[in-house]
């Protein structure tokens, strides 16, 4: 009777009933900090059986359904009851807790069961206790297997069932092929929506005959490819796929799949293992041109070429949602630096199908097991996947987990994580391993990820733990270094082989249908034919980006950049209307008071000006513009400010936003604190979108540093070895004013070096009309080349770095300036040539010192060197004895080791007719940049610009 009462009481007291959301609330807090409770709840809270047997307040707490929770509070609250009336416990007590014991269990599986998977077809994992795991942990026994508990929310298919049934069904799913980490999300419908996928179907769905004879037979095209190439090649390089075959039916899967969503595009990036076989098997390449390249023919009449496992291709498929464009990047051996460039490819593709949840097109990047886990750009790859200016509604990643990554490495030294594919939580991705040697299993993890990645737009880990049968590559002998897992190798059959002997076994093939198979490919590559399945042969024109208008282009540095002084003068107002009501902060008022100035013509134009009303040119002509850096909304020297903050409510307003109605897009974001993956992601970006202006700003010039492999093996190179046209421009603030070794130059001199064939700009435009027009120039010509501007950052406010309304209305970009002076060009002895900022240094102490027989020449564009005008414009001093090249940069640094082959030319023509000789003036040879003291920086200026005028 007193019982009764007690439990009446307590089930209507302050942890229950109306307050039970309160306390769950309360409970959830004290689990992630104890401290950020009140004392009460904590000493309470406290008492309470700890989910995860590891101490208090761990995270993984939060994974225990919230209806036991309840129940330890109910059965804490009955004790301390009958503590308090002395009254005798009853039989129950035990039972809850081992109810709660059992959800521990339970919650523990789904924790750890990866650690205890037979994902490694090797056997070589060792497999360490995990004693989360063992009934006796969780204070259970086998005496306990026959009771029935409650299943909480394991997804079990009835609410309670005996332990022995419980733990059958956990092993099943989170120990077989499969090992699933997920619960290192935060996101609760995240969780439970893997939990159901994995548990309802015990990680192994029934799949059709038909769905596993295609399965088969995708395998069978993997490990054909190989075959054939390793008995046509041998020893050639070709970082083949044996090892790790399910692959292919994996790529095979996910395409289709996406299809059925209704993506129209895919773009794939990946190193090299494999490449090929996904060339041919997945994107249809024909077999008769990859053993061209194999037998080492020119296949392309212009640019260096580059081998096999380096190209790219496209091509288009039928799937059951309609065709799909398919596009493999072009990738250096630089590995992982391809994921960047990939992200920005599809963010551009889904801006032009104004595709804002990522639905249309979908990212698919394929990562080698050693490089996922040692690249900083993998990391910076996940870091923006969720930003404003790089998300692309998720990215399904996959690793090829060799277990080895390149042939000579221990995994003892090739990471110090658990898996190779842990940076991926750092974004909470899902990360699901999987045994390749089960394609059934390799099937079913495909199926989740891009389920996963179409309903929550985020990044997943497919990780296909394999191996690789031959070496790093087909010319290496992995027994040399890695003798065990190399004996288990010899002896291990391929998982092609063991799948049919299982679908031979469980009467979905005969033998002679399996060995069939074998044969039909193979005579298919013997005859040239594709190989690829749902190869559409007159793939649908309009899923390419139309590259026709801006092919065959022979270099020309001028175009018509000139445009309707009244039409500049509407947009110039148009750009500085702020809305009504919305409170600029004071000095940005200023700023936009002075350029309605100019605007009017009462002021003439500065930097920020010209620039801000080049975008308004473009977008006005119907061209996007993107620009991303990590501080470009202000400028990282606070003379843009296209974005405007509100001093009220810290809303935005940018005005080339609302230029016009339909307008295209304008697009400005501050990037993240990276520089390798932002300006990858950029390059992307603007292969992919030929008719916009693209634009990534460093924050000083330097910092392209951080991103040299991306300035090398794409920007410089990207066409003459792929073909790949880029007019991808990169503003680098550079100048020297005292401001150290770090932020003086932005290495000048290395683009410099890269520069030939014509394949990129190399400018540094010294008033606002010239920034204007070469702007516009990038754009409006239809000649796609990379563009580098030594952009400036005192001359942004300089009093003698302006220009006019009419030289932005009727001029265009001067590749060289000529002297501004009003001179007798037959009293001219000696001419000072320079680039950039020196210049005003220079003219300064020309007047200052009243000489009238010298003319200083500013050279605009670096590269491709203007031969032509720098002699036409030089040659009208024809009483010249002196040719001088000044620079701020030291000898060994800037444009002077680079340029003065042509330099040189000029002066020997020149010479020719007039006896001219070239000298230098600069700072001496320096292993550093620049000063990093004031007064010696000061000192090394003065110096520098007597010598151009003394020497």
């Amino acid at each position: 009777m007193q019982e009764g009462i007690m439990e009446l009481m307590w089930r209507s007291s302050h942890v229950t009933g109306s307050n039970v959301h309160y306390v769950e609330a309360l409970y959830e807090q004290y689990l992630d900090d104890p401290a950020a409770v009140p004392q009460e709840w904590r000493d309470y809270f406290d008492q309470l059986p700890n989910p995860d047997g590891q101490g208090s307040g761990s995270a993984t707490s939060h994974d225990i359904p919230l209806t036991p929770i309840r129940e330890q509070f109910y059965q804490l609250g009955k004790q301390q009851h009958r503590a308090a009336y002395a009254i005798a416990p009853s039989s129950d007590g035990e039972d809850s807790r081992k109810q709660v014991r059992v959800l521990q269990l339970i919650n523990a599986y789904r924790f750890r069961g990866h650690q205890h998977a037979n994902i490694d077809p090797l056997g070589l994992r060792d497999p360490s206790a995990v004693p989360d795991l063992d009934l006796a942990f969780h204070q259970l026994s086998k005496a306990d297997l026959e009771t029935e508990f409650q299943t909480g929310s394991f997804f079990l298919g009835q609410d309670q069932a005996p332990l022995r049934v419980i733990v059958d069904a956990l092993e099943q799913t989170y120990c077989r092929s499969i090992g699933c980490e997920f619960m290192h999300i935060v996101d609760t419908e995240e969780k439970r929506w893997l939990q159901q996928r994995f548990e309802s179907v015990r990680s192994k769905p029934p799949y059709t005959e038909g769905m596993r004879k295609h399965v088969l037979e995708r395998l069978t095209a993997a490990e054909g490819l190989e075959s054939y190439l390793a008995s046509k090649y041998p020893g050639t390089k070709r970082f083949g796929l044996e090892g790790g075959e399910s692959f292919i039916p994996m790529m095979d899967e996910l395409i289709q799949r996406a299809g059925s969503y209704g993506t129209k595009e895919v773009v794939i990036g990946m190193a090299h293992r494999g490449r090929l076989n996904v060339l041919v098997n997945i994107l249809g390449k024909n077999p008769s041109e990859l053993i061209d390249e194999f037998d080492g023919k020119k296949l392309i009449e212009r640019g260096s070429g580059d081998v096999k496992y380096h190209q790219g291709f496209s091509s288009n498929v039928m799937t059951p949602g309609g065709e799909v464009h398919l596009a493999m990047s072009f990738n250096p051996s630089h590995l992982e630096i391809v994921a960047p460039v990939v992200e920005g490819s599809v963010r551009a593709r889904q801006d032009r199908r104004n595709d804002g949840d990522g639905g249309k097109v979908l990212p698919i990047n394929v990562h080698g097991d050693a490089a996922f886990a040692g690249q900083g750009v993998v990391m910076e790859t996940f870091q923006m996947s969720q930003t404003r200016a790089y998300k692309t509604g998720g990215t399904v990643h996959i690793v090829i987990n060799n277990q080895v990554g390149f042939t000579t490495s221990d995994p003892l030294d090739a990471r110090s994580t658990e898996y190779c594919t842990d940076i991926a939580k750092m974004v909470q991705a899902p990360i699901l391993h999987v045994n390749g040697d089960d394609p059934d299993a390799v099937l079913h993890v495909t199926q989740v990820a891009l389920d996963y990645r179409q309903q929550f737009s985020k990044d997943v880990v497919i990780d296909l733990v394999c191996y690789r049968r031959r070496g790093h590559n087909e010319a290496d002998e992995p027994s040399g270094t890695q003798p065990l897992m190399y004996q288990k190798i010899k002896d291990h059959p391929s998982s092609r082989a063991i799948y049919a002997t299982r679908l031979v076994q469980e009467g979905v093939v005969s033998e002679d249908e399996a060995k069939a198979l074998i044969e039909k490919y193979r005579d298919d590559l013997v005859a040239g034919n594709h190989v690829a399945n749902a190869l559409v042969q007159e793939p649908n024109t309009s899923l390419f980006v139309d590259w026709k208008p801006y092919l065959g282009h022979e270099w020309t540095g001028y175009a018509d950049t000139s445009l309707d002084l009244k039409r500049l003068q509407q947009l110039a107002a148009k750009m500085c209307e702020v809305p009504e009501g919305f409170a600029v902060q004071r000095q940005v008022a200023k700023i936009y008071e002075d350029r309605r100035k100019m605007q009017g013509g009462g002021l003439a134009l500065n930097w920020g000006f010209a620039e801000t009303l080049a975008y308004a040119t473009l977008l006005d002509q119907g061209h996007p513009i993107r620009l991303t850096g990590q501080d470009v909304g202000r400028g990282t020297f606070s003379h843009r400010h296209a974005v405007l903050h509100n001093q009220k409510d810290a809303s935005l307003h940018v005005p080339l936003q609302h230029l016009a109605p339909g307008q295209p897009d304008f697009t400005i974001h501050d990037s993240f604190l990276s520089e390798e993956a932002v300006l990858a992601f950029e390059y992307g970006y603007a292969t992919t979108m030929p008719n916009a202006l693209v634009i990534w700003e460093a924050q000083f010039g330097d910092f392209f540093n951080g991103a040299q492999v991306v300035v090398d093996q794409f920007i410089s190179s990207g066409e003459t070895k792929w073909g790949r046209l880029c007019g991808l421009t990169m503003l680098l603030p550079h100048g020297f004013e005292g401001q150290g070794p770090e932020h003086s130059s932005a290495r000048l001199e290395r683009f410099l070096q890269l520069c030939a064939e014509y394949n990129m700009q190399v400018c540094v435009p010294t008033t606002p009309a010239q920034i204007f027009h070469l702007l516009r120039r990038q754009v409006i010509r239809p000649l796609r080349k990379p563009l580098v501007i030594m952009s400036p950052k005192s001359l942004l406010r300089h009093k003698e770095a302006v220009s006019s309304l009419e030289e932005l209305a009727h001029g265009s970009f001067q590749m060289v300036l000529p002297d501004q002076g009003k001179r007798d060009a037959s009293q001219v002895k000696r001419v000072i040539m320079c680039s950039g900022k020196v210049y005003y240094d220079l003219d300064n102490w020309r007047e200052e010192n009243l000489l009238d027989d010298v003319a200083i020449i500013r050279v605009e564009q670096l590269y491709p060197f203007p031969k032509e005008e720098l002699f036409e414009t030089i040659s009208q001093y024809t009483n010249t004895t002196d040719i001088v090249w000044c620079q701020e940069e030291p000898l060994n640094q800037g444009a002077w080791y680079s340029m003065q082959h042509n330099l040189r030319s000029v002066a020997e023509e020149l010479k020719a007719g007039f006896g001219a000789t070239l000298k230098f003036a600069g700072r001496p040879a320096s292993a550093a940049p620049a000063a990093g003291y004031m007064s010696v920086h000061i000192e090394q200026q003065r110096q520098l610009v007597e010598d151009a005028f003394n020497l």
